[in-house]
């Protein structure tokens, strides 16, 4: 496996190299945002280790134009710790973020769920669907009937996640571990806001009923 790290403080990249060197990565580094896109973009790496204050272009700029061609997973390193930008970060298509100062052993965790999340999906279904509505996870694509609709990565992910297990009802925690992250210490009704959300974009303007709740219990999709 080889991980890219883009980093502008040198001291904090040599250190985390060397660590991930040790558990058996291969790494690389880059110390500014445009050297980092233009490196990720090669289709070298498994997984990026992403700073969001970085020279050139900022991380979440980065992150933008990256997800345009690539679902790469992506952590992102962040001294921010406020709730907005973490929700930012993610709604931009990172897989998962991590506040500075951070221990190492908590960054291999995470880089360990990222990698095993990227395989579990690699080996999944690729086209999507129920009725008139297609997911194309490797276009990274919604329709219905043939229209395009718009989605955020996650709630792209949560759609997905639905439709993969079709007729299976999910629980707002089993939605949580899988789309947000094992570690998501937010409140669980996060997961009520972005079935909105994906209502808003697909139920009410379709005139349909997509994604079902079941009370108490969780969301399904069923055919």
């Amino acid at each position: 496996m080889k991980i890219l790290i883009v980093e502008d403080e040198e001291k904090l990249a040599r250190f985390v190299e060397l660590e991930l060197m040790h558990e058996g990565y291969e790494t690389a580094k880059a110390f500014d945002g445009r050297t980092g896109l233009e490196m990720a973009e090669t289709g070298e790496f498994d997984l990026v280790l992403l700073d969001i204050m970085l020279p050139e272009l900022s991380g979440t700029e980065v992150l933008r134009r990256l997800r345009k061609k690539s679902d790469i997973p992506v952590i992102l390193l962040t001294a921010r710790d406020s709730v907005m930008d973490k929700v930012s970060g993610l709604d931009s298509g990172a897989d998962d973020y991590i506040t500075k100062p951070f221990s190492i052993e908590e960054l291999l965790a995470r880089i360990r769920a990222a990698l095993r999340k990227k395989s579990v999906h690699s080996s999944s279904a690729q086209v999507l669907g129920t009725g008139l509505l297609s997911l194309d996870a490797a276009a990274h694509t919604v329709t219905y009937d043939g229209k395009e609709i718009v989605l955020t990565n996650k709630e792209f992910g949560l759609l997905k996640k639905l439709l993969e297990n079709k007729s299976i009802v999910l629980s707002r925690e089993t939605l949580l571990e899988d789309v947000w992250g094992f570690d998501y210490k937010g409140e669980t009704n996060i997961v009520d806001v972005y079935i909105r959300y994906i209502r808003s974009k697909i139920d009410d303007v379709f005139g349909v009923k997509i994604i079902q709740t079941v009370r108490g219990v969780g969301y399904v999709i069923r055919d």
